[in-house]
């Protein structure tokens, strides 16, 4: 890789859980302007994150957040519409990069030269970075569905399957904002309708 082309890092949030739109971003950071503190999203309090995303917002060279919505999930599968939440947010960086670095084993189409790296969210610093702003975005996508929602908890779980989540699928089944093609959602559907 070099220094002198820049690249993006680029992660999703949101493939493992049973409701809401999955997001990807992408970042050019830049080389004069360090963040210090960049991890996996996973790793870092919701405190932090939110002050890490200020900060990359802030200071990164470039950086871009897409979603696919609950619906491509379903027509396209979560790998798919991932790839293409990804894809996405490198095509609205403001100009290409020379490199697109993934989080994971599968690159999305780009018009661009991309290399995967599994567990590059915790190695590479613009993944880092990515990870980061995808998680935010989705987590306050998720309160926007928690507002249409109220009874099913998204504000707490933001669609994971968690016990309470779990138990809310099968007091008052799928809703809007349910992934239907998701094996728990399907099963508890097919028992409400």
């Amino acid at each position: 890789m070099n220094p002198a082309q820049p690249h993006c890092g680029v992660d999703e949030a949101g493939r493992g859980p049973l409701a809401g739109p999955v997001f990807a971003a992408a970042v050019i950071l830049d080389p004069g302007a360090p963040i210090a503190g960049l991890a996996d999203s996973k790793r870092l309090s919701p405190r932090v994150r939110a002050a890490l995303a200020v900060e990359i917002r802030g200071r990164a060279a470039a950086w871009a957040v897409a979603a696919s919505s609950v619906r491509e999930i379903d027509e396209l599968n979560i790998l798919h519409a991932t790839l293409l939440a990804m894809r996405r947010a490198v095509e609205a960086l403001p100009a290409p990069p020379a490199l697109a670095l993934i989080d994971g084993p599968h690159c999305p189409r780009l018009a661009l030269p991309a290399r995967a790296i599994v567990g590059g969210d915790a190695t590479v610093p613009a993944i880092s970075a990515a990870s980061i702003l995808a998680k935010v975005a989705r987590d306050e996508a998720m309160l926007e569905v928690h507002r249409q929602y109220p009874r099913y908890g998204f504000d707490r779980h933001k669609g994971y399957p968690t016990r309470e989540h779990l138990a809310a699928l099968r007091r008052y089944g799928p809703c809007g904002a349910h992934r239907s093609t998701f094996a728990p959602v399907r099963v508890l559907a097919g028992r409400t309708a």
